[in-house]
């Protein structure tokens, strides 16, 4: 055990204070119901064996210390530990001493007279606490210290009463678990989870679809090897913790893949050397990281029969009925008892005899921890904090109809990992997904066409495109006629159930499980080190003067007589004053509660400490003092400079090295210009495809390399209504491009050149006639059409050669498309199939549609020309993204395009402050979800649309009275209103009208006015000039 040992010393006596309350409230309340009546209890461990599983012993090592201490006694009494190790374990526990429970460490050495005074030291605190010894019985340590402790123990053991305490440790320590357990088990089952879909299930999909034969220990063992590439765990889709560290994550069950009619169901179960068989296919696996456990299984269904799908159906539905049952108080046998009512009342009670006698267990640093196994006889009750596996199954079940031998008897499993809270449950492997939609594949000819059909039936409001979307006219006022009222009713339904959908994700995603932190990267307390040793010092020092060291990014301050470096990121400003013969030096430095504005992130590291604000110096050497002055506010900008370009370039990622095709010429496009260009010229290259990404060089040697495994989406943009066609490439991280970063990277041609005809010939300057124009139009159409086939093919040509990445072609939907504002200048924005893109004027716009959390529609009311929409991201640190100035004739296309692709959405009249309500929700997510999540948003529109409604109704009001009077006066008139009314008011208006002059009368008076004012003889003069 090296010197890296660091032991928690506050995690360990909140721990030990945790289990002696729980020890001594059993034998004040419950009579030793939990612990037997034991005065003491020992924990021995032998020499350690190499083992996936933990046991008793382990566990409550590594629960108090963080490390197995071999050959090492712990005795328990209610108000003291004592613990017997070798002298060099000694050093590192010593630190643990000084707590509220007294710790004796008795260090063993080479003296054997002297260890034996350590058992008996033990052996009589033991009898002095009471007759009865707690132990794990079930455990058989081996080894020479062990063997010394069982003879010394032996001979005291006849008034000693042995009782078996596994039951005790597990409730009282073991199986409730605080934050940071919590957040292990979940990084655990989160990253089991990824391994399982986002890897096993595309291994699996090759192998059927391609008819390769594998057997399932070579493909356990290639998910085995998983565990060597951290870049996978950094790209799940199932967000990990920010220090996430792939070296302490270890299998502790399989990986195991099981096909062909041979299943194990137990967690014991090891890969064949079978073959991978097409039908029912059963793949498990278990993590652990930093000690804590997980495990997910799955079944997949290879082109089933009805029988295989129905079974399956009623197995995910049990699961998911444990599941929902399991909470604080409700005893473990309800959850068995429950999947068996369920069986028993099903159309198929006969799958009982099938039904797996255990339906899982607690999980965490013990892979499976039977103190809380789940069957029909446990009585145990759950409490809030524990972490169990959930593991249901149906085994050996005949097969009414198997395709062949190997079909004649089939298994099925699921099993996840779960987290118990007072009122539900959370699922923390929620990330592999097991409805039939997701296990069930169909590669049979047969069955291809059907498919397809019958999922397009289920939901016919999933789907890119929506044929309702295309306006028929642009007008406003011919707008409003078009609102097609049965839709809008749909539409409402249907983002009813998105956002019940969305609040129950908010709920399940930001659990108390992780803590009042959720995910929030809290701000740490920044250090320095300016030098290591004394002898780094500049030299100047010696004169106790004050120096301004570049090299280090340090200032030297005389302290007391003593040169005390501070490195410039303490420094917050220096100033330079002069009274009288004197000059002053006042230097600022930064300190935690300084600011009061979004700057102050300096946080607290130690609330107790004291710090210094600034220092000031006095000299009557006023242009020295100005030249250090000057000097530190120099060596602050540049330090801030240096920080500011890290911060930009932090995201950035240094790619692999690509794999360049050599044995045969790579498929190359030619005559193409890149964006962002490189060194800002624009210099048309070539794009070639290798083995593992696309490398684009042009004529002066400069180059650019994308690797498939860093494509987030490709595009293909025809040059239908566009002025270039364009193959677009949106990275998932960032590249450097010359001296800028760049996320997106596109290749384009002009669509048109007017100077040059197919065969490079220089064209006519004048073309003359209608013909030769027609002409002209139709090369121009069968060039654009020729040109995007070929970067078409192209395209589909990268997506061919990063099969294996997942992605493929991408192309916008141009008649889905709106205008919109989402940078500076006014851009036409396109949806494609998982993005909205806007591909044609940098800066670019890609925004996948997967992480849209919300959209939000603003300054929706009548009267406005345009309105907004802010898309809210899944990852709250993101700032939400804002498209203005979008026309309100696109407003019903938008929102029927955002429900047919299942994004919630909500509107209102006003623009709202994003960056006050995302710091809102970053703060406590959890507690966002809990006050109604995104509910305040459809809230604002209803009561904008309450008031609009009340205002109408208000318009006009009338008493009672009134409303009688007008009564009377309508029926005393009911005559004067016959089939000649409009008439007679037609005649009323021209009576009216009549009273004043009409227009033969207007216009004799002014010829009149002209006349007099010699204005008509003017007229008369200019159009006998005009005649002339």
């Amino acid at each position: 055990m090296g010197d890296e040992v660091k032991i928690d010393s506050q995690t360990f006596h909140h721990r030990l204070s945790n289990l002696t309350s729980a020890w001594k409230t059993d034998k004040r309340s419950n009579n030793d119901a939990l612990f037997g009546g034991v005065g003491s209890f020992i924990v021995l461990m032998g020499k350690t064996e190499e083992t996936t599983n933990y046991q008793k012993t382990n566990s409550m090592h590594y629960w108090l210390l963080g490390y197995e201490f071999p050959a090492t006694l712990m005795v328990f009494t209610p108000d003291a530990l004592w613990i017997v190790t070798t002298a060099k374990k000694a050093k590192h526990l010593e630190g643990l001493k000084g707590g509220k429970i007294p710790i004796e460490i008795l260090s063993r050495t080479k003296d054997a007279e002297q260890n034996a005074k350590h058992f008996e030291a033990c052996l009589d605190l033991v009898k002095k606490s009471g007759k009865k010894l707690g132990v794990l019985a079930k455990e058989a340590p081996s080894g020479p210290f062990v063997e010394e402790w069982k003879k010394a123990f032996g001979d005291a053991a006849k008034d000693i009463e042995e009782v078996d305490i596994t039951p005790a440790l597990s409730i009282a320590a073991l199986a409730v678990k605080d934050e940071a357990e919590l957040r292990n088990v979940r990084d655990s089952a989160r990253a089991s989870a990824g391994i399982m879909t986002e890897f096993f299930v595309e291994e699996m999909s090759e192998v059927l679809d391609e008819e390769k034969k594998v057997t399932h220990k070579q493909l356990s063992d290639k998910i085995d090897r998983k565990l060597d590439e951290p870049k996978f765990f950094q790209n799940l889709k199932s967000k990990l913790s920010a220090d996430f560290d792939t070296q302490q994550l270890d299998f502790i069950y399989g990986p195991v893949v099981q096909s062909g009619g041979t299943y194990d169901l137990k967690i014991t179960a090891q890969p064949d050397e079978n073959n991978l068989h097409a039908g029912i296919i059963i793949a498990g696996l278990g993590l652990r990281y930093k000690s804590y456990s997980s495990m997910v299984a799955r079944t997949y269904l290879v082109d089933p029969n009805d029988a295989i799908e129905s079974n399956y159906k009623l197995l995910l539905s049990i699961h998911e009925a444990i599941i929902k049952e399991a909470r604080e108080g409700i005893a473990l046998k309800d959850l068995y008892n429950k999947a068996i009512s369920l069986i028993r009342s099903s159309k198929r009670p006969e799958l009982e005899k099938h039904f797996v006698k255990s339906a899982g267990a607690g999980i965490g640093l013990e892979t499976k921890d039977t103190v809380l196994a789940i069957n029909a006889k446990n009585n145990r009750l759950l409490k809030d904090g524990m972490t169990l596996y959930i593991s249901t199954g149906f085994a050996d079940v005949e097969n009414p109809k198997p395709q062949d031998k190997k079909s004649k008897t089939y298994s099925l499993a699921i099993t996840d990992t779960i987290r118990i809270r007072r009122d539900d449950s959370v699922v923390f492997t929620n990330g592999a997904a097991a409805d039939t939609g997701s296990v069930c594949f169909f590669f049979k000819d047969e069955e291809e066409e059907p498919q397809p059909k019958k999922q397009t039936k289920k939901d016919p409001k999933v789907g890119a495109v929506a044929a309702s979307n295309i306006t028929k006219t642009k007008l406003r006022a011919e707008r409003t006629t078009q609102v097609d009222e049965g839709a809008e009713a749909r539409r409402r339904e249907h983002q009813k159930e998105l956002g019940q959908k969305k609040q129950q994700e908010g709920l399940s995603t930001y659990s108390e499980a992780v803590g009042d932190e959720n995910g929030v990267t809290q701000k740490k307390f920044k250090k320095f080190e300016s030098y290591k040793r004394d002898n780094q010092f500049p030299s100047k020092v010696k004169e106790l003067a004050i120096v301004v060291d570049e090299k280090a990014s340090t200032i030297v301050l005389p302290i007391y007589g003593r040169p005390v470096p501070f490195h410039i990121q303490t420094v917050k400003n220096a100033s330079k004053t002069d009274e009288g013969e004197w000059a002053f030096l006042r230097i600022n430095l930064l300190s935690p509660g300084q600011g009061v504005g979004r700057k102050d992130d300096q946080p607290f590291e130690d609330p107790t400490a004291q710090f210094v604000r600034s220092f000031t110096f006095r000299s009557r050497d006023s242009d020295r003092f100005e030249a250090i002055a000057d000097q530190i506010t120099n060596l602050r900008k540049a330090a801030v400079r240096r920080e500011q370009e890290k911060k930009e370039l932090e995201d950035v990622v240094e790619q692999d090295k690509l794999v360049e095709v050599r044995n045969r010429k790579p498929n190359r496009l030619d005559a193409v210009y890149p964006r962002p260009a490189l060194d800002g010229k624009r210099v048309s290259g070539e794009v070639e495809i290798h083995q593992n990404g696309l490398r684009y060089m042009d004529h002066r040697g400069s180059k650019i390399d994308i690797l498939f495994s860093n494509v987030k989406h490709l595009f293909f943009q025809p040059c239908t209504h566009e002025l270039i066609v364009i193959i677009h490439v949106h990275l998932k991280n960032p590249i450097m491009i010359g001296k800028k970063k760049a996320k997106d990277v596109q290749f384009y041609r002009e669509a048109t050149d007017m100077q040059f005809d197919e065969t490079g010939n220089r064209k006519r300057k004048h073309r003359y006639g209608d013909e030769e124009e027609f002409e002209q139009e139709q090369q121009e159409r069968r060039q654009r059409a020729q040109l995007d086939k070929h970067f078409k093919r192209f395209a589909e040509d990268i997506q061919v050669a990063a099969r294996d990445e997942g992605w493929g072609v991408d192309i916008p939907f141009r008649e889905l498309g709106f205008n919109g504002v989402p940078n500076r200048s006014n851009v036409f924005m396109q949806p494609t199939a998982d993005c909205l893109v806007q591909l044609t004027e940098p800066p670019f716009t890609v925004l996948t549609l997967e992480e849209i959390e919300i959209a939000h529609l603003e300054r929706v009311q009548f009267g406005l020309k345009n309105f907004d929409m802010v898309f809210v991201f899944k990852d709250f640190q993101r700032p939400p993204c804002h498209i203005n100035t979008i026309p309100v004739e696109s407003l019903e296309p938008v929102k029927e395009w955002l429900d047919s692709i299942n994004i919630a959405y909500c509107e209102g009249p006003l623009n709202l402050n994003w960056s006050t309500i995302m710091k809102t929700i970053t703060s406590d997510p959890h507690q966002f979800f809990v006050d109604g999540g995104w509910s305040f948003l459809a809230a604002e529109s209803d009561d904008e649309d309450n008031a609009d409604e009340e205002d109408e109704e208000s318009a006009f009001e009338m008493s009672d009275e009134e409303l009688a009077a007008a009564g009377d006066e309508s029926s005393e008139d009911d005559s004067d209103f016959d089939d000649d009314a409009s008439a007679d008011e037609g005649s009323e208006v021209s009576d009216e009208e009549s009273g004043g002059e009409d227009w033969d009368e207007l216009e004799r008076k002014a010829k009149k006015k002209d006349r007099e004012g010699g204005l008509e003889d003017e007229d008369k003069d200019k159009g006998r000039k005009k005649k002339r």
